[in-house]
């Protein structure tokens, strides 16, 4: 392993319910990393062994749910592994730090796929990626010939709802940064329900 590999997840937004919580918990006992557990009223740790390190994952109850909560860094580049695929099952957002060889790759995450992917090499800041947020007309027409579009505007809803649900918790918290990032993600949707309605 590369000793200067280190991965951070920062602004992690990924829910769960018991029962992929329970299938993590085993994943990992089956990867063979030493793992304990504890569960208060409000929420649900796990604390990881990773050689002399312990990290600790905190989910936070949401009525009969979970979402995780905190940042976290990693130097186990098999438990950050096992947290990116956690982010895609969930459809979760986050902003991934990787650090390697005195650089830094920032990637964004939204619904469990990369968004924006930027290279820091000192003070030198490169955009590698970047996804396009609106449909183009070749995407449109394909959806009118396609029964595409009545499919995404269902998931669209769903997602919808979930970011309302989302905003309505940040705003409760008054947490300011997350309702505004949450603001532009219901924007970004709106416009494609837009579109696919015409």
């Amino acid at each position: 392993m590369n000793r200067s590999y280190e991965v951070e997840y920062c602004n992690l937004e990924l829910r769960f319910d018991r029962r992929l919580i329970q299938n993590f918990i085993k994943y990992l006992i089956q990867e063979g990393y030493s793992l304990y557990w504890n569960e208060s009223e409000h929420q649900f740790i796990i604390s990881v062994r990773t050689g002399r390190k312990l990290v600790k994952l905190k989910f936070q109850r949401i009525q009969n749910r979970f979402k995780i909560v905190g940042d976290y860094s990693f130097k186990d580049e098999k438990l950050a592994e096992i947290m990116e695929k956690m982010i895609g099952d969930t459809r979760g957002h986050a902003v991934v730090k990787r650090f390697k060889d005195r650089q830094i790759l920032i990637e964004s995450i939204m619904f469990g796929e990369l968004i924006r992917l930027v290279e820091i090499s000192g003070v030198e800041h490169k955009i590698l990626f970047q996804k396009e947020p609106l449909i183009t007309a070749q995407e449109m027409m394909e959806a009118f010939k396609s029964k595409r579009a009545e499919e995404r505007i269902q998931v669209l809803r769903l997602e919808l709802d979930y970011e309302l649900a989302n905003l309505f918790e940040a705003m409760q918290a008054q947490e300011e940064e997350q309702s505004t990032r949450i603001k532009e993600n219901l924007m970004i949707l709106r416009q494609e329900m837009l579109l696919l309605e015409i």
